[in-house]
């Protein structure tokens, strides 16, 4: 079993409640990307059970969830965000999903009051508030953190982040 860089958590120096959920999410994009990170073709598409769920799946599918609650992009079908095509490739997807982020923190960074409504694609239900988005950003991230800890020890024993 192969052991990973040891794991230091999130940030403790939220100075405010955005910061201390920002650095939350952050410390969560930052799990996921690296236990898809540098896992050989196929196993980082592979389905670790019986579902399909995939390492490529998971970082694909967060960044369309982000670009959806950050950046007000639609998503027409979810089951799709959740499988890599043939053409995706891993550099790719993460190279995406690390772009989305940045772009995402931009957003995040004009927040200043976390009750106003976050941005909505047009049609859509009425839109969350921008703290309910953080945290079900932290929520969602980190349900599919530990679901990419799972199938990346499938993969090669790797544990911890």
């Amino acid at each position: 079993m192969r052991r990973r860089a040891k794991d230091v958590g999130p940030p403790r120096t939220g100075a405010d409640e955005k910061a201390a959920l920002l650095g939350f999410l952050d410390y969560l994009r930052g799990s996921i990307a690296d236990k898809a990170a540098d896992v050989p073709e196929p196993q980082a598409r592979t389905a670790g059970v019986p579902s399909g769920t995939n390492l490529l799946g998971l970082i694909k599918h967060l960044t369309r969830v982000e670009r959806f609650y950050f950046l007000g992009e639609p998503i027409n079908n979810m089951r799709r965000t959740m499988r890599p095509t043939r053409e995706e490739t891993a550099n790719g997807l993460l190279a995406d999903y690390r772009r989305t982020i940045e772009q995402a923190n931009e957003v995040i960074e004009t927040w200043t009051d976390l009750t106003l409504d976050a941005p909505r694609p047009p049609g859509r239900s009425l839109p969350p508030s921008r703290r309910w988005v953080l945290v079900h950003m932290i929520e969602e991230t980190a349900r599919h953190a530990g679901h990419a800890d799972i199938l990346r020890e499938q993969i090669d024993g790797s544990t911890g982040r």
